[in-house]
This record gives structure tokens, sequence and C-alpha cells, in this order.
């Protein structure tokens, strides 16, 4: 999962289909989710690249985001926001695959 920042942000979901991960390192359910994101990234690995994105380095982007908890995934494709999978709770390995494979299936 490739980690991203104020400047690479914008020029990583400009093209392609990507899932961003929005996240801390004080964040729990972050945490909690972190080692499965590994085998997600692979089983997802042929339609869509992975990043992940520190709030509290990148708040501007959360707010122009409207991300309003954490962990929070956004899916873009050419630089548009296509899909979003907020935080309510905590997610688990397979709520995110569902997520994912559901968005896989959409005519975009």
């Amino acid at each position: 999962m490739k980690k991203l920042g104020v400047e690479s942000f914008s020029k990583f979901v400009q093209m392609g289909e990507k899932v961003v991960e929005f996240t801390a390192d004080w964040c729990p359910d972050c945490k909690r989710i972190e080692p499965d994101l590994p085998e997600i990234e692979r089983k997802f690995a042929d339609r869509y690249e992975f990043g992940i994105l520190d709030v509290d380095e990148a708040t501007q982007i959360a707010e122009q985001y409207n991300v309003k908890g954490i962990p929070t995934f956004l899916i873009f494709k050419d630089g548009e926001e296509i899909g979003r999978l907020p935080s309510r709770d905590a997610k688990t390995k397979e709520q995110i695959e569902t997520f994912l494979e559901g968005m896989s299936q959409k005519k975009l």
C-alpha cells in the first residue's frame, strides 16, 4: 500500500482506479484492520491500486472529501470519487472485501 501525502495524493488518484484508506497512527480501528490490508490489496490488485493517507498529515484533503471518521475507504476513478466505505464502526476484512467486490461489479 503506497503511503500518500499532500503532494502525492492528487497525482495518485488522477489516473486509473485507486482505493485510498484515510487513517491515523492513533486510530485503534485502523490498527485492527492493518494486518489484513496486504491480503486485501493482493486480492484486488488486478483492479485497484491502493494508497494510505494519514488524516493528521493531510487534514485539508480529509476535509475536502468530507472524511468524518477513520478508517474510511474511498475509491477513485480518473480523479473522481466513485465509492466510499465510511467509518461508522470498526471494519472487518470481510466488510472491506464485500465493498470492493460490489464496486468491482459495477459498470464504471
